[in-house]
């Protein structure tokens, strides 16, 4: 009798109703899509370096001694200044004996150019009295009779003669001068250290003209152009310089995945230039026709946006033109759909959506609007809410 009752009393519960699933809405910024003209302009970082830095070898074997500049690290020189001098002293003497031999040469095949070539019997007498030990050797008069040329070359008038000229130019090769203004690098020798023919002496760079290297991403270096015009602005902004781009690199480097823009920068300001320095190379303005600009962290999946569509969302691609810091430019949206302006998170196509514009025409304190006094911004948070508050009610 219990148990019938039980299930008599159960039978006449009523069955509690069943409430609706409210679906929620996100509170997202947008923007008409609306295409223009953009002056798009580039900025990166990059490291002054010489256009030229070379290894200073010495041509011939011997003692290292002193020349105008000294031997020392940092030390400065300008074009033309003799840096150092590999012993000249025993070359000097062997290059006037083999003169002294020459004219003895000379001497002996005299007489018999006078009988057998009157007529070059003048000018190699010339150029006999012309020969001095101690300057360097005179050029030889012209041949032009063949059997004249055979008879000297049987006496070894001119093989001897190149071979004086072969030995000055040994000589010579034993005063380095400097290729151009700079400054040592590296000294690897130092004075009175012995070297080999081919022996590193120093490392110099060049001081008077610089360049800077700015790496760009590829997407950013394909709006540089050879020959532009660049500011230079140091790395506090409080000076600047006019560069110029010189040449691009045609590879990407492996390691930062790059490509290397070189600006020419003369260094002749009061305040000169150091290679090593860093600096901010602002690349000109471009104007990029037919484009839009949105915040970099809309775009999701590389290239896809989310835009406002009935009230709910929808996936767009894009063509994405340029890449800056914080923003990108694109196209490829057709005028007049609202793209979405900011980071969404765990959010799908067909979430149901209120936009600013929305709320904006609405206007504070309406249905369906922001709250009285409340940022636009606000609104989503007043309507969860306001939807909790309503769940709260019906469960009383």
């Amino acid at each position: 009798l219990a148990y019938g009752l039980m299930r008599f009393l159960i039978a006449q519960k009523e069955e509690p109703p069943v409430r609706r699933s409210l679906e929620s809405r996100r509170y997202v910024r947008v923007e008409p899509v609306k295409y223009s003209s953009i002056s798009s302009s580039i900025a990166e970082t990059g490291r002054l370096s010489s256009i030229a830095e070379i290894d200073i070898v010495a041509e011939a074997s011997g003692k290292i001694e002193s020349g105008q500049v000294s031997l020392k690290k940092g030390a400065s020189f300008s074009k033309g200044d003799v840096l150092f001098v590999v012993y000249p002293d025993e070359a000097i003497l062997s290059l006037k004996a083999m003169k002294s031999q020459y004219q003895n040469t000379l001497a002996n095949i005299i007489p018999d150019l006078v009988i057998d070539f009157p007529e070059a019997e003048e000018g190699f007498g010339q150029f006999f009295s012309s020969i001095n030990v101690d300057k360097p050797l005179p050029p030889m008069p012209e041949i032009e009779d063949n059997t004249l040329k055979i008879f000297l070359a049987s006496r070894n008038v001119i093989s001897e003669h190149y071979s004086i000229q072969s030995a000055e130019l040994q000589l010579k090769r034993r005063t380095v001068r400097a290729p151009f203004n700079g400054t040592y690098k590296d000294v690897y020798m130092e004075l009175g250290a012995y070297t080999n023919t081919g022996g590193r002496v120093a490392r110099a760079i060049q001081t008077d003209h610089l360049e800077l290297e700015v790496p760009l991403q590829r997407s950013d270096a394909v709006w540089v152009n050879q020959g532009d015009a660049v500011s230079v602005i140091s790395e506090d902004g409080k000076k600047s310089w006019k560069g110029q781009v010189l040449r691009k690199s045609q590879f990407i480097d492996e390691n930062t995945q790059r490509q290397t823009i070189f600006i020419s920068i003369p260094n002749n300001h009061k305040q000169p230039l150091l290679a090593g320095e860093y600096f901010v190379a602002h690349f000109p303005l471009r104007p990029i026709e037919g484009v839009m600009e949105i915040p970099r962290n809309s775009v999701f999946n590389s290239n896809e946006v989310f835009i406002a569509r009935s009230g709910r969302l929808a996936k767009e691609q894009i063509n994405i033109v340029k890449v800056n810091e914080s923003t990108l430019i694109f196209n490829g949206l057709p005028e007049g759909d609202s793209v979405v302006l900011q980071q969404l998170i765990n959010v799908s196509e067909g979430t149901l959506i209120q936009t600013d514009k929305d709320a904006q025409q609405m206007g504070p304190g309406r249905p369906g609007g922001p709250p009285q006094g409340a940022p636009a911004g606000q609104a989503a948070k007043g309507e969860d809410k306001k939807e909790g508050s309503e769940k709260k009610s019906k469960r009383k």
